[in-house]
């Protein structure tokens, strides 16, 4: 099972962009899903989450402008970022509870990153 992000890309300041990430594997489950960023010189922080039972959280820094949204038939999130900000800047991951639906197995699962650039 592999996840695989996409959607980054260069974007002016107040743009917009849409990053989806999809488990392949056609005997799982994805439970939360949940979006991840990475700036230069700073440590991985949460930006979005869903949860299996429907909730969402946000980092304080993107509320208002990004929505996460997920498809559980194809086991896909996404991350709708509007009002992008130069501070948007970064190396975006998703990251997926799987759960095997034939041995019950449990695991996180992190996908391999794309890149979002917001110019000023």
């Amino acid at each position: 099972v592999q996840l695989q992000a996409s959607g980054g890309g260069l974007v002016q300041r107040g743009g917009s962009l849409r990053l989806s990430c999809t488990a392949s594997g056609r005997i799982v489950r994805a439970n939360d899903m949940g979006w991840y960023r990475q700036a230069p010189g700073k440590q991985r922080e949460l930006v979005a989450l869903s949860t299996s039972g429907g909730n969402t959280n946000y980092a304080d820094s993107v509320k208002g402008r990004f929505t996460i949204s997920r498809d559980n038939a194809k086991n896909t999130a996404y991350l709708q970022m509007n009002s992008l900000e130069p501070e948007d800047t970064a190396v975006y991951y998703c990251k997926m509870g799987i759960v095997h639906l034939v041995t019950n197995r449990r695991y996180d699962l992190w996908g391999q990153g794309t890149l979002v650039t917001v110019s000023s």
